[in-house]
């Protein structure tokens, strides 16, 4: 009798090892693939994909491993939309862009055709069944909770994923890994993007570089910068100006070269959000819904307000900090992943009038 074939996206991290023999231990047949989608100058880097340990674990566990091969793709679908709007002065996560449609469309369309029932991944993230199929929830470790990356998934690539880590902490996996001896188990987590610094990679493709000034909210001036891709929305440090107390980056103006700094982090009381995702029903009717704009920010309460049938405000309970252009805004209905869009105006008290 055939055993059920899942495949695994092996990062060459320590979550999706676990994930890999969680599944040969509950009696599935198992291959890794890895994508390959950017080669870091240096072995040590810690970035988020690494098929070279990825290969190594797949050895230590006695399965098939396939790497393929999609930097164009990546180049295309996340890397140059991410240096455009970085040169705009915007802020996208380039990280949702990927995790979600990018990984894991490619790897699911890549599973069926080799006639796998399923993908699975180390996210931390649950899928539980629902009317429509299945819907995604966050998962039981709420530090470690990706469900924010996945919001983009449509219903049918959710219907052939699986994430085993759901219901697992961090402190949990990398037992586990020790007493499987897997040669991952104490590998630090990855932190960084894995093509490096955004303002460098944006001044390597011919963009940004324009010097210009850094002014307060009156328009005075307090310094000089060598270009707006070296700020972020919310920033604090490294703007090199002396004052006598702590400056936030409040916005960009990359037409103009200038940085707008000022004494409080800016704090939205809304967004309004295009290109949405919806995993469950679109979410003007739900009760009680909370609202995300970054990974790991606290979720708040919040209400929504289609004004057309891709575009909806989304206004919050309380002030919310770094509410960017260019970041997604997911929303919840309890642990459930409703939809999420992405930003492109965040808004004050008069905008919400």
């Amino acid at each position: 009798m055939r055993r059920p074939l899942a495949v695994v996206a092996m990062s060459g991290g320590v979550d999706s090892s676990v994930a890999a023999a969680l599944l040969l231990r509950e009696g599935y047949h198992v291959e890794g693939v890895s994508l390959r989608l950017w080669d870091s100058p240096r072995r040590d880097d810690r970035v988020c994909s690494d098929h070279r340990d990825a290969a190594g674990v797949a050895k230590a566990l006695g399965i098939e491993h396939t790497e393929i091969d999609r930097r164009e793709a990546f180049e295309r679908s996340v890397v140059a939309p991410f240096v455009a709007e970085y040169a705009r002065g915007r802020t996208p996560n380039p990280c949702v862009a990927c995790n979600g449609d990018f990984k894991l469309g490619v790897l699911v369309d890549w599973a069926l055709r080799r006639g796998a029932d399923f993908v699975a991944t180390g996210h931390y993230a649950r899928l539980r069944p629902a009317a429509a199929g299945l819907r995604l929830c966050s998962a039981r470790d709420s530090a470690r909770d990706q469900s924010y990356f996945l919001f983009s998934l449509r219903r049918e690539q959710l219907s052939k994923t699986r994430f085993p880590l759901g219901d697992w902490t961090k402190d949990d996996v990398r037992r586990h890994a020790a007493a499987l001896g897997l040669p991952v188990a104490s590998k630090p987590d990855s932190q960084d993007l894995c093509f490096g610094d955004p303002a460098s990679l944006v001044r390597s493709r011919g963009l940004g570089g324009t010097p210009g000034m850094i002014v307060d909210e009156g328009g005075n001036v307090l310094g000089r910068h060598g270009g707006v891709e070296s700020f972020t929305i919310g920033q604090r440090r490294g703007m090199r100006i002396a004052a006598g107390a702590p400056l936030y980056v409040r916005s960009l103006d990359a037409g103009g070269s200038r940085v707008v700094v000022g004494p409080r982090s800016p704090r939205a009381l809304g967004v309004v959000a295009c290109g949405w995702t919806w995993t469950g029903e679109p979410a003007g009717r739900a009760e009680r819904l909370t609202a995300q704009v970054r990974y790991r920010h606290r979720p708040v309460e919040a209400s929504v307000v289609m004004q057309s049938e891709d575009r909806a405000r989304v206004d919050f309970e309380e002030p919310v900090i770094a509410a960017t252009p260019g970041q997604a805004v997911v929303l919840y209905h309890g642990e459930t992943v409703v939809g999420g869009g992405w930003i492109t105006a965040a808004l004050g008290a008069g905008d919400r009038e």
